[in-house]
């Protein structure tokens, strides 16, 4: 599945990349938990597509795991990876990969790293409010696309 051309059909029909208002349109429900350690998690019960969010997280974590749950649901909508990850011996790296790439193109547009090309990951980290990795993963993305 192409995640660019997912999130441009998203943005194009939403008119917006904010990852709670997608859902809110996509009928998925979001719920803020206690969740202690776990930033969040995508899950399905009865059909019904819900992406719970650590009320615990800053606002920038809370909108990039909201994201990175959005991108579970429309790359990933029929599994649980908490459930692969507990009860199989089934990697889940692959699809934290695809839902952390989702999640940074979605809420990182092209030409904001296109603007800001002569900053370090570490700059556009802190300017980004993103975890340094995620900036990377992002920049990454952006090359090779």
């Amino acid at each position: 599945m192409d995640i660019q051309n997912v999130i441009s059909r998203l943005i194009k029909k939403y008119k917006t990349n904010d990852p709670f208002e997608i859902a809110d349109m996509l009928n998925i429900s979001i719920f803020y938990e206690e969740l202690g350690t776990i930033n969040g998690y995508y899950n399905k019960p009865l059909r019904m597509k819900q992406i719970h969010i650590n009320a615990a997280l800053s606002e920038n974590m809370k909108k990039f795991t909201c994201a990175h749950e959005l991108g579970h649901a429309l790359l990933h909508p029929d599994v649980s990876t908490p459930f692969l990850r507990s009860q199989t011996l089934l990697s889940v790296n692959k699809m934290e990969i695809e839902a952390n790439t989702f999640a940074v193109k979605l809420l990182i547009p092209d030409d904001i790293i296109r603007e800001n090309r002569d900053l370090t990951t570490q700059q556009l980290s802190r300017l980004l409010g993103y975890e340094q990795a995620l900036i990377e993963l992002r920049v990454k993305s952006y090359i090779q696309a």
